[in-house]
């Protein structure tokens, strides 16, 4: 992808905040892609936050592109332990 064409943090909040159909679709991902996983135990459990964190990842990068343009830095975020 070209530097012309990347979107940016505008893009993200006009699309996952602003417009009503992208910010249910966030709550829909954030639902979907953010519960923790189940305390299944051994090997699993390690494959299970495995697969968590490259879920949340995602959801993340959105979220981050949205406080870029409400001028928040992402320093400024209290992180949340998951395992709580």
């Amino acid at each position: 992808m070209s530097s012309d064409n990347k979107p940016t943090p505008e893009d993200y909040a006009l699309i996952f905040e602003s417009n009503k159909a992208g910010a249910r679709i966030l709550d829909e991902l954030v639902v979907r892609f953010g519960a923790i996983p189940s305390k299944s135990s051994g090997i699993d459990r390690v494959l299970d936050q495995f697969q968590y964190a490259g879920q949340r990842r995602v959801i993340e990068f959105i979220v981050s592109r949205i406080n870029q343009a409400n001028g928040v830095n992402d320093d400024e975020i209290i992180p949340v332990n998951v395992d709580e």
